[in-house]
């Protein structure tokens, strides 16, 4: 059990996710602006917005955390006590005006994370997490899948911004996994993934070349909903910069038994 998550720490930080997704759903409506960091990865002014409102609050809430935000910091993974922050996870979507997408934060400590909290503003659904005190879904106790059959599994994936770099070993998996499991889902946010695998709508996810930001709050939700998280081999313990295999941990040995990661 944390014993540095003090319940008011977690229900000023809960607070200020709630008001950041604000931000989200007050420019749902209106046009985007749009700039490219890659041939195809975007930001909106949305994903400034949030990040630069979060970065602001947390720290007047936690004076002494460092920031790691996707939109406004060099850094690649965290260093000490650390707010690690994805303003909007799944950009494309918002663009499209897809409901998958929202706001990932992480609290990490002592080299882990002690609280991750996924808020997805479309359809108002909070997750968060503390560690040894369980996964939420608004308020609502969530657990992983009972699932122990891997062709009756659903599993969720995302593709790289490297894609065209990548392209071999991500359809290689694709199709080992499609021609296993019960099905495939690839809804372009790995926040999203990760917590639906948490609330038991996916049995397992996996994706590549994901960043601090995007897993850091999914890991810990996964992981306190009764899940496992690994590296591709399903074996090793997850670390940043590696491949992410998360699930109900009964169809884990299964699922890993189908990818394999770039390093491999």
């Amino acid at each position: 059990m944390s014993d540095f998550v003090t319940p008011v720490l977690l229900m000023q930080t809960l607070a200020a996710v709630r008001e950041a997704g604000r931000i989200i759903t007050e420019a749902w409506e209106k046009p985007r602006s749009i700039k490219y960091k890659g041939p195809i990865d975007l930001v909106t002014e949305t994903d400034v917005a949030v990040e630069t409102f979060l970065g602001k609050r947390l720290r007047e809430i936690l004076p002494e955390a460092n920031v790691l935000g996707e939109e406004g910091s060099p850094a690649a993974r965290p260093e000490g006590t650390t707010w690690i922050i994805d303003p909007v996870d799944g950009t494309t979507n918002f663009a499209h005006s897809i409901p998958q997408c929202g706001i990932s934060l992480a609290l990490w400590r002592n080299d882990t994370v002690e609280m991750g909290i996924v808020y997805l503003p479309a359809e108002d659904e909070l997750f968060h997490a503390v560690r040894g005190e369980g996964a939420f879904l608004n308020g609502k106790e969530i657990s992983v899948t009972d699932e122990s059959d891997v062709e009756h599994a659903l599993v969720a994936t995302g593709f790289p911004y490297s894609i065209r770099e990548d392209i071999d070993i991500v359809m290689q998996n694709l199709r080992a996994v499609l021609m296993t499991t019960q099905g495939v889902r690839r809804f372009g946010s790995a926040a999203t993934d990760l917590a639906y695998t948490a609330c038991g709508r996916f049995d397992a996810y996996y994706e590549i070349r994901l960043k601090p930001w995007d897993l850091a709050a999914g890991w810990l939700l996964v992981e306190e909903a009764g899940g496992k998280v690994t590296l591709y081999d399903g074996v090793t313990p997850f670390d940043f910069g590696k491949g992410i295999l998360a699930s109900n941990g009964k169809v884990h040995k299964a699922v890993a038994a189908l990818i394999t990661d770039t390093d491999d």
